[in-house]
């Protein structure tokens, strides 16, 4: 099911008309897959092939993303032809169909053949869900490291992977203009807040979560691979409903996008989640579209042994366990980097 942006009304989803013929790569599509300024119009258009949209992005708005500073005119335009307003806000459910066409249809050539993403010591996964697949979170860009995971594990368990991901990625502003309205829900993300949370788990999900929060990506390139505090709500939930803990090593995530600084007081002004600065930020000028581009890197992720869900207990204890995972996490990240 879709919502209507006009009526507000749920209508139904086009989806399931447009699988059997699915969405199949021309010539342009291949080209912006290779052209990091293309990537963007790769999620546009895949959506629009099985979504209506008609206050989206159009081809001539497309052509000029691939230039630089066009994005800055197509801006201008689709703002001129919404008649001066931003994209309406959609709130849309998660579609699981949908997320399988996107994973099967535009990820996995960016997750197997430009990240070349690998998953060991699968000998590790259950077999079943319900679990809190905790990761260590980097690379200070469009959330790769959690994406590529979702897409393996998917591969991997046949598992519906939803990432718990932080608000600004739902509805801040330049969202609406970069990605469809309510991209992010329908793709199956989890609004990174504390009700949402406690209903994802309840619902016995496998979420994808970052225990350092937004500590870990904000923390820069002077500190890669050096775990922040981790929080408490994931142990809290995982005694609550006895859901089990799933800790997974990510390595080269911290080069999606390297050599950065936070730029804290306009991060902040700006209301978005980080703010680099990094000798690739006037490319990132010129093209911003590519805000949904990162580096190449080798994504290897390590699966380590289950943590069974511990009995409730008190504050103290919990944030105490919480800091062990993460000392026992660092040890292991230490270890993998050593053989490196």
């Amino acid at each position: 099911m879709v919502i209507n942006p006009n009526s507000e009304t749920l209508v139904n989803h086009p989806l399931e008309e447009k699988a059997v013929k699915g969405y199949k790569f021309s010539w342009f599509d291949w080209f912006c897959l290779w052209y990091p300024p293309g990537w963007l119009i790769l999620f546009n258009r895949h959506w629009q092939h099985y979504h209506s949209d008609p206050e989206g992005w159009n081809w001539l708005e497309y052509i000029l993303f691939l230039v630089p500073g066009g994005f800055y005119l197509a801006l201008l335009l689709r703002w001129l032809r919404l008649g001066f307003r931003s994209p309406r806000y959609v709130n849309r459910e998660f579609d699981p169909k949908y997320q399988q066409a996107f994973r099967e249809e535009i990820l996995a050539p960016i997750v197997e053949c430009y990240f070349r993403a690998e998953i060991h010591k699968t000998e590790n996964l259950p077999l079943t869900g319900p679990a809190i697949v905790a990761m260590n979170h980097a690379g200070m860009c469009f959330p790769w490291d959690f994406i590529a995971l979702g897409y393996l594990l998917a591969k991997q368990r046949g598992w519906i992977v939803q990432p718990l991901a932080g608000s600004p990625l739902f509805d801040h502003a330049w969202m609406r203009w970069w990605l469809p309205p309510g991209w992010s829900n329908a793709l199956g993300g989890v609004r990174a807040d504390r009700h949402n949370f406690a209903a994802a788990v309840q619902e016995r999900k496998i979420i994808l979560y970052a225990p350092e929060g937004l500590r870990g990506p904000r923390k820069g390139w002077r500190k890669r691979y050096q775990l922040e505090k981790f929080d408490i709500s994931f142990i809290q939930l995982s005694q609550r409903f006895q859901i089990p803990i799933l800790p997974v090593i990510c390595l080269g995530n911290e080069n999606l996008h390297p050599w950065t600084v936070n730029l804290q007081k306009l991060q902040q002004l700006f209301k978005l989640p980080f703010l680099p600065l990094s000798p690739l930020m006037p490319i990132f000028i010129l093209f911003p579209s590519m805000g949904v581009w990162a580096m190449k890197s080798r994504l290897r992720y390590f699966i380590e042994p289950l943590e069974t869900a511990p009995s409730e207990q008190g504050r103290v204890e919990t944030y105490q366990q919480a800091q062990a995972l993460r000392e026992k996490i660092q040890n292991q990240i230490n270890n993998f980097i050593k053989k490196s």
